[in-house]
């Protein structure tokens, strides 16, 4: 258990030393992720906003007001990586494009997710937003067709942005089905 420890927090520092992408990025590289081998839950977010990159804390705004609202989870219990960790697509923030954040950087999950997931074993995991599900959940069509599609150990979520406030209007059912099913499975997997 000590050497997977010891794994877990090497690969850690390796990744917050990342600069791979650096030439791409407006803003001195800032990897940005939470992970504990003994989490209960993943996050696999899309990529830290300007706001994430100036405080180095994820889903510390109102999106991250509207996830621990959907989770139905203190910030306390949010920002335990024992309980809770957060691994985006890109780890750092990709800038701006026609006016919102750009996508993630596509050189950061194929280089880093598949170690982290050899030291993370989570009893649910949350896609959330379409670059999360497009690389894990291919198979569905759009991000509806996902999020209408979750099972007992993954939810598909869309962002909590208010740029999604469209969309959350539009699926009403997201809010009466799927957010009860989240919360109780969330509330199992953190009681275990």
């Amino acid at each position: 258990m000590e050497e997977f420890l010891k794994g877990h927090n090497e690969l850690v520092a390796k990744a917050k030393s990342c600069t791979l992408c650096a030439p791409h990025l407006p803003h001195k590289p800032n990897p940005i992720f939470n992970t504990s081998p003994s989490t209960k839950i993943l996050i696999v977010g899309q990529a830290p906003g300007l706001k994430a990159h100036e405080r180095g804390i994820a889903f510390n705004d109102p999106s991250g007001d509207r996830l621990r609202e959907w989770l139905s989870v203190s910030r306390e219990t949010f920002y335990n990586p024992r309980l809770i960790s957060v691994l985006p697509m890109g780890f750092c923030f990709p800038g701006y494009k026609n006016g919102a954040d750009a996508p993630p950087r596509k050189e950061c999950a194929p280089t880093w997710h598949d170690e982290f997931h050899t030291y993370l074993k989570p009893k649910v995991t949350l896609y959330v937003g379409r670059y999360s599900q497009k690389y894990y959940l291919p198979q569905y069509r759009t991000l509806t067709e996902a999020v209408r599609t979750p099972t007992d150990t993954h939810f598909v979520l869309p962002h909590p942005s208010g740029r999604n406030n469209r969309w959350l209007a539009k699926n009403p059912w997201f809010k009466l089905d799927t957010i009860p099913r989240l919360q109780k499975a969330i509330a199992s997997a953190l009681s275990n």
